[in-house]
């Protein structure tokens, strides 16, 4: 059975998520909370398996809240919110704080949610099964200087969010900080590809946040999310990173030092046009119910041989795992996260239980083996 706590500022969104959740066999409603202070409270009496969270609620908001749940008493999350769609922002923050998903009311903040239902219970089923952990800053190493700080977050957030600065270890750096950049080494024509789902976000920031400004290629993510919140999670990463990372235009020529995130609701291609690789951006049927999608990203590249540098991380299914299979038979390297570190174990699992991971490692140690990989 899995255990729910809803918070929510609407008691009409409160009463019909407790009805939804309430008729499934496989969840129960333990307890509800109108604001973010009475979330955190509940969260340490009830130990829920799972929580809802809405982003704007008086008191404290969601995002307060949330800063705090992940560092005193880490729970999975679901974002449910009016703000997700229309802020993008605070569902990228929120990601980056340590929710696993997001779901966006269909309407205001008073609404029916007969059309989302089932994406609701779905992606539910896959948070309560997420391993969630307290963010930690990653350990110092030396490199390249990183791009001038992030703007500073609303005081409210950055008091909150505090706790999570103070951490030293493996993992993904907290809102505000900056990961000190390996260094890397010139190196010949390579290229990293990248691909991610649930958990994602989270992953992306421990990974990109520690590459060198001066990496001797480029690379390109797909990252399952829908269209118009990938560039604003290009856009945080952007701020936070040595390296430069921008949402993906078509015909963009991939540079080195550069990270391209593929756009909501289309594929990432890459072609050769003469010495350079340009990226196509199409709206071709989706794969595997995905657009974009890891395997389509990954059959492209696999062009390109030895010069790959192929990862796969954190998600649910095995999106991936065919076009991996692809690079590898055209010379490419591959390296998988490991169970222990992702927050849903199914396209790295695909890929490890396939037997096509080169190397499996911890979200810690993903950029340094980037690194290494490059270098080859």
């Amino acid at each position: 059975m899995i255990r729910v706590i809803i918070a929510d500022d609407s008691v009409f969104m409160r009463r019909v998520l407790t009805d939804l959740f309430n008729k499934q066999p496989d969840f129960t409603v333990v307890g509800t909370a109108a604001n973010g202070k009475e979330a955190i409270a509940k969260t340490k009496e009830l130990k829920p398996d799972m929580l809802t969270l809405d982003v704007n609620m008086p008191v404290m908001d969601g995002l307060n809240a949330l800063a705090v749940i992940m560092d005193q008493c880490p729970t999975p999350t679901l974002m449910v919110s009016s703000l997700t769609q229309r802020g993008t922002e605070a569902t990228i923050r929120a990601l980056a704080l340590g929710a696993v998903d997001f779901i966006s009311k269909d309407g205001g903040a008073v609404s029916r949610i007969d059309n989302i239902a089932d994406e609701i219970l779905e992606k539910s089923r896959v948070v309560a099964r997420a391993k969630v952990r307290r963010i930690l800053s990653p350990g110092a190493s030396s490199g390249d200087k990183p791009k001038a700080a992030p703007k500073p977050q609303p005081s409210a957030l950055s008091r909150f969010a505090a706790p999570l600065m103070k951490n030293a270890g493996g993992g993904s750096p907290p809102v505000g900080a900056k990961a000190k950049p390996i260094k890397a080494t010139p190196t010949g024509r390579k290229l990293v590809v990248i691909g991610t789902s649930t958990g994602g976000p989270q992953a992306l920031q421990a990974v990109i946040t520690r590459l060198p400004g001066n990496l001797p290629c480029g690379v390109t993510v797909v990252q399952h999310m829908p269209a118009g919140f990938t560039k604003s999670l290009a856009e945080r990463l952007d701020t936070i990173s040595a390296v430069s990372v921008k949402e993906a235009e078509n015909n963009d020529i991939i540079e080195s030092g550069h990270v391209y995130i593929a756009p909501g609701n289309y594929h990432l291609k890459i072609k050769a046009e003469g010495s350079q690789r340009k990226i196509i951006l199409t709206q071709e049927p989706p794969v595997g119910n995905h657009r974009p999608a890891v395997n389509v990203m990954f059959d492209s590249a696999a062009q390109f041989g030895g010069d790959i540098v192929s990862v796969i991380m954190t998600g649910m299914g095995c999106d991936g795992c065919d076009g991996m299979k692809s690079i590898k038979q055209h010379g490419g390297y591959s390296i998988a996260q490991n169970e222990a570190t992702s927050v849903v174990y199914g396209m790295p699992k695909a890929v490890v239980d396939a037997g096509l991971a080169d190397e499996v490692k911890p979200l810690q140690d993903i950029a340094d083996a980037i690194v290494a990989a490059v270098r080859k």
